[in-house]
């Protein structure tokens, strides 16, 4: 089981730096540094660690997780789209006119419930 899990989150990791390198190069804006050493973190919260149920947004056991590290908002875009909340097609958007996801997260985006991050 345990070997298990962590190869979840290695592949997760690995998906979430892949969606940043793609959304950074197409939006030609972002803090690739930020995003990248984000990933493993991510990974793990998301493989092991945080409850959260994307289809029950109100779901009273659901955990949060707030971000402080403003210039990594490109992964947790990433990770939100690997957990469902949003369709990965929405990753093609970021940091263009018009897109659905801006340059810093917005609690206009499913999973997110707070604009947040210092930078």
């Amino acid at each position: 089981m345990e070997g298990e899990r962590l190869e979840g989150y290695k592949e997760l990791a690995t998906r979430i730096r892949a969606h940043c390198l793609r959304m950074t190069h197409r939006g030609q804006s972002g803090h690739l540094g930020s995003m990248l050493s984000m990933a493993d973190l991510l990974a793990v919260r998301d493989t092991s660690i945080l409850r959260v149920d994307p289809q029950n947004p109100e779901w009273p056991q659901q955990e949060r997780f707030v971000l402080s590290k403003g210039h990594g908002e490109a992964a947790v875009y990433a990770v939100l789209a690997e957990e469902s909340f949003f369709s990965k097609e929405w990753l093609n958007t970021y940091y263009l006119d018009d897109g659905k996801l801006s340059g810093h997260i917005s609690h206009h985006v499913p999973g997110a419930e707070f604009s947040t991050g210092s930078l």
